[in-house]
């Protein structure tokens, strides 16, 4: 397989206070899942914290992903891991905007230690196609567009 569209879909329904269920799976370029999993705010936003909010997933599935692709690749490109961990650090700016409030990120960052008996370069050769090859880093690294529609009794609508 040379080229391929990669397809995850997502069905959330609302569970308590603030939980959600979510039903993740993976449609292209072959199924699997579902993979089910919830997210929960804490008291701040009148939940029950009764698991992870979704900025956790995110930044956890940020961390996974590059740490995914350095396993996936050192073996591709005969790199030797004997240890692999990763650090990441992601912040937002947050502002009061009347009864809500608008958020904006500010920075991601992530310290990667390999320990590794081969040269620097071929590290460095490692982390530089894992960036490329997770799916998260590079949407991120990238501007997108994101669409929302609503349901109404007339059909979907752009919001």
């Amino acid at each position: 397989m040379q080229n391929a569209t990669v397809q995850f879909d997502c069905r959330g329904t609302a569970t308590g206070k603030m939980r959600n269920e979510l039903d993740v799976k993976m449609v292209l370029p072959f199924e699997e899942g579902p993979f089910t999993m919830a997210t929960d705010e804490g008291s701040f936003h009148g939940g029950d914290a009764s698991a992870p909010p979704p900025l956790a997933l995110f930044v956890g599935g940020l961390t996974g992903c590059i740490m995914t692709q350095i396993r996936a690749f050192a073996k591709r490109l005969g790199v030797t891991l004997n240890d692999l961990s990763v650090d990441t650090r992601v912040q937002w700016d947050w502002q009061a905007a009347g009864r809500v409030y608008e958020t904006a990120p500010r920075s991601f960052e992530i310290d990667v230690s390999i320990d590794s008996p081969d040269d620097d370069d071929k590290v460095v050769a490692l982390i530089e196609a894992a960036k490329k090859g997770c799916f998260i880093e590079q949407t991120l690294g990238r501007q997108n567009t994101i669409r929302h529609r609503m349901k109404t009794a007339d059909g979907w609508k752009e919001v």
